[in-house]
Order: C-alpha cells, then structure tokens, then sequence
C-alpha cells in the first residue's frame, strides 16, 4: 500500500502522534473508571455497546490472524490490509467503549466461586495489557506503514501476541459480565 518514502522529520511527527495517543487513551480509560465521573445521556439505550464492542473485539482477533496468515504467505497488501481493517476496527471499539463508559455506572460481576477468580484474573490482565498494547500496535503500525520493515518485524513478533490477547479476552470478559448488566 505505502509506496511513499517517508523522511526522518515526518516519521519522527508520527512517532510522537503515537507517543501522545499511548499516553492519552489510557488515561482517558481511567477517568471514565471513576464512579463519580458525571455521566452522558445517549440518545440510545448505552447497554447496546457491550455487545457491539464485543463483537468488535471478536472480529478484531480474527482480522489480526489473517494479517499473519497473509504475512506468513508473503501477500503484503492483504496483510496491510488487514492491518487497516484492524486498526479501524479498533478506533470503533475505543470509541464505542468511551461512550459506554462516560453513560453508565460500572458493572458489578456478580459469578462466585473459582469462576470469579478466573473472571478476575482475565479482566486484570485484559486491562492492564490493553494499556501496555496500544504503544505497540501504534508503533508497529508506524513501522509497517513507512517500510522499516526490519523494524517492524521486530516489534510484531511482540505486538501481535498482545494485541490478539487483548481481543480475545475482551470477549471472554463479555461473555462472562453480559448476564449481570443493568
């Protein structure tokens, strides 16, 4: 896709796009975490976005499986694409799941037992590695994008285990959470 060779300033304007962005989305995801956080008025039922980021989510993981089957067989441009779609597919989530958030009180998981550990376990981990993800996805996108290959190579070995991680436990955490939503 990107047949364009970017220079040192432009590529050092993107990298601190991604600086800002990693520093910024996670922060933004922990004020809406705060209960006493004023929330929106949607003009649509906001329990709607769960399933609909979770599904996201679950596409998101299966795009990012045929990006590597695609790298894997040495079709670039179905990779890049892919990337594209997932990267879409993404900024969909975060915004569906910012609105979610700034509408609605938390919810509360409501399993007990070792199940509510293991809900515990995948939640926290999903949390804090979506955090820990969205720097590599950016910048491994970046890499990707401007052709440092080499470079890119490098950083998805790590960013695509993260980043499927992240997809597939998102929908597991839905799948456990889902019966006990307001």
């Amino acid at each position: 896709m990107s047949t364009v060779k970017y220079t040192r300033p432009q590529i050092k304007r993107m990298n601190t796009v991604a600086t800002i962005l990693s520093i910024a989305v996670p922060l933004l995801v922990a004020i809406l975490m705060n209960p006493r956080m004023p929330k929106l008025t949607l003009p649509f039922d906001p329990y709607l976005l769960p399933p609909f980021y979770a599904t996201i989510n679950a596409v998101t993981a299966l795009v990012l499986i045929l990006a590597v089957y695609f790298i894997k067989q040495r079709k670039i441009d179905l990779h890049q694409r892919m990337i594209f779609i997932a990267m879409g597919l993404s900024a969909v989530f975060l915004i569906s799941y910012v609105l979610y958030h700034s509408s609605t009180q938390p919810t509360s998981y409501g399993g007990e037992g070792a199940i509510r550990y293991v809900y515990y376990f995948l939640l926290i981990s999903h949390i804090i590695l979506s955090a820990v993800v969205v720097p590599f996805v950016l910048f491994t996108f970046i890499r990707g994008f401007t052709r440092q290959d080499a470079r890119h190579r490098k950083i998805a070995k790590w960013t695509f285990p993260l980043w499927l991680y992240v997809a597939v436990t998102g929908v597991i955490c839905y799948l456990m959470i889902a019966p006990y939503y307001g």
